[in-house]
């Protein structure tokens, strides 16, 4: 049994490995010699837990057209199946067993390399934003859809709830907009009423008094335009105008935010899913190691304390990795609540893969910055709003202009007079002029607290711009340590897979001891670990720095 505790140690984590180092290439990174093409694309399973009391899951391999084969990287639980990335030539789609299986996708929803055409409904938010579910089967996930980061942003963009609301909101201020152009154009208003109007005279000589009642139908119609002499219109109308440029900057903000976002919780799965991969490797390695070791006390070379030792490092591998369990669930979760899908599914990510290179140095991705940068533009739009909205409130001490015609038509219907119906009718035009003289000093006053306005914005923009350097450069620094750390992680990963084997070589020759061999597979689960950080954190800090500087629909591109 002690040999195959040596053989199964120096072929299980070079496997375990579930970093596709292909993008080595794209990232303009030199792969480390310790890690070979063949350790890299290895397709060899995991052992899985025995234990049932860790519920476990097993991780099937994928295929899809742009990556290589991984395994350990879905994440599902045991007996259940992904939902295809791409579809058979029989269009099954299933789910999890013994719940539903779904029609065949029509092509349009079929995913792409850039995501879906058309998603599924499955992928998509209730029709119903008002509906609460009062069932627990309407909650319960029933499949696991596996999903590239492309096609997570375009369910992003397509579902989430903050994006929509930006859009209404930038809709309502063209509305206001609209209303605000409708005073270049002249008012017309209609009038009309009917009157009854009934008339004592005292009464006395042969003409006698008496009552007379006349009832009479007038009409008007009247036009009415402002010659825009004090210039409040024209201001309001820029104001207007700036709030909706404000609205598209808070559209743009939402889309890249929510696309950092999503990336973020993205990284955080492929990390919980990676932390469980190495666990497990590491509860395997523990528990092989714990049988070798009550053999030898069998058999009488080992020691009760040896068995102790190997039995607390079980457990303690057992706990870690129930807790990263618990983790790749709550990070799974986050990112459907992210993407705003049905509740009934859950969602998992490819394998762990570098996401590519930046091609610019840090000065020129400063500047780059600046000119992209819509909290930049933000600023700026708002002075404008605020010069706009101080010239609306002095237009109240300026003259106002305008001009006016209207048509007027009376007809006498009825009269106990004796006096004959008749129709009258005419029509006016004219100008007419209003000054306010004084108003106690409020136009100055408001027209004051604008120009506050305007210099805190001149000071917000001061600040942002300092603080998107800070920003970028900070994403800069990050991307290079970790690329550099990449470098040294894959070499200390060979190096603890190398004092792995020295130390069972030791301990089988009875020359080292059993915490040489336990502290040896503890020191390669950390390395490991390390290489999984290392290549996460570059792409957490590649996707921070195109947040920081925005609006890049390629870095490669640049």
């Amino acid at each position: 049994m002690v040999p195959m505790l040596y053989s199964y140690c120096r072929c299980l984590i070079p496997l375990s490995l579930g970093i596709t180092l292909s993008g080595w290439a794209t990232a303009g990174l030199a792969a480390p010699d310790s890690l070979t093409s063949t350790e890299a694309s290895s397709e060899a399973n995991l052992a899985q837990v025995e234990s049932e009391a860790l519920d476990s899951p097993t991780f099937p391999s994928v295929e899809t057209n742009r990556m290589p084969r991984e395994v350990n990287t879905l994440g599902l639980e045991p007996g259940e199946e992904a939902l295809p990335l791409s579809v058979d030539s029989e269009g099954s789609t299933p789910l999890r067993q013994g719940q539903r299986t779904g029609p065949a996708l029509p092509q349009s929803e079929r995913p792409t390399e850039q995501g879906f055409e058309t998603p599924p409904d499955y992928l998509e938010p209730d029709p119903n934003p008002l509906l609460v579910p009062t069932r627990p089967e309407e909650v319960e996930i029933l499949g696991t859809q596996p999903l590239s980061l492309e096609t997570a942003i375009d369910l992003a963009y397509r579902n989430s709830e903050q994006l929509r609301i930006a859009l209404l909101q930038l809709d309502r201020t063209q509305a206001g907009l609209r209303a605000e152009r409708s005073s270049l154009l002249p008012t017309l208003d209609l009038g009309s009423s009917l009157t009854t109007t009934n008339q004592s005279s005292p009464g006395g000589g042969l003409g006698g008094g008496g009552d007379s009642t006349s009832t009479t139908l007038s009409g008007n119609l009247r036009t009415e335009y402002d010659l825009g002499l004090s210039g409040e219109r024209a201001a309001r109308i820029r104001s207007a105008e700036r709030q909706v440029r404000l609205a598209e900057i808070q559209v743009e903000q939402t889309r890249e935010e929510l696309r950092l976002a999503t990336i973020t919780d993205y990284y955080a799965v492929q990390e919980a899913i990676e932390q469980i991969r190495i666990n497990q490797a590491f509860l395997t390695a523990a528990e092989r190691n714990l049988s070798d070791t009550q053999l030898r006390e069998e058999v009488g070379v080992g020691t009760r304390f040896d068995v102790l030792q190997a039995e607390v490092q079980v457990a303690n591998a057992r706990q870690t990795l129930t807790q990263a369990l618990s983790q790749r669930q709550i990070s799974q979760r986050q990112l459907a609540r992210r993407l705003n899908i049905q509740p009934s599914i859950d969602l998992t990510t490819l394998a762990v893969n570098i996401a590519g290179a930046w091609p610019l140095s840090l000065e020129e991705s400063i500047v780059l910055a600046y000119q992209n940068r819509a909290e930049l533009e933000q600023f700026l739009v708002q002075r404008e709003f605020n010069e706009a909205q101080r010239q609306a409130n002095l237009a109240a001490l300026r003259p106002r202009l305008g001009v006016f015609g209207q048509y007027g038509v009376q007809s006498l219907l009825t009269s106990t007079t004796g006096v004959g119906s008749s129709i009258n009718d005419g029509f006016s035009v004219g100008a007419q002029l209003n000054w306010r003289l004084f108003d106690g000093g409020g136009a100055r006053a408001r027209a004051a607290q604008s120009e506050v306005d305007i210099q805190i914005d001149e000071a917000e923009f001061e600040d942002a711009r300092n603080t998107i350097r800070i920003e970028v450069e900070e994403a800069y620094y990050t991307l290079v340590a970790n690329q550099s750390n990449i470098d040294t992680a894959s070499v200390a990963v060979n190096q603890a897979i190398e004092a792995l084997d020295l130390a069972n070589l030791r301990f089988n020759a009875g020359v080292g001891t059993q915490l040489e061999v336990i502290n040896a597979i503890r020191d390669l689960t950390e390395a490991e670990g390390n290489l999984v950080t290392a290549v996460l954190n570059y792409n957490r800090a590649l996707a921070r720095l195109e947040r920081s500087i925005s609006n890049l629909d390629s870095p490669e591109g640049l």
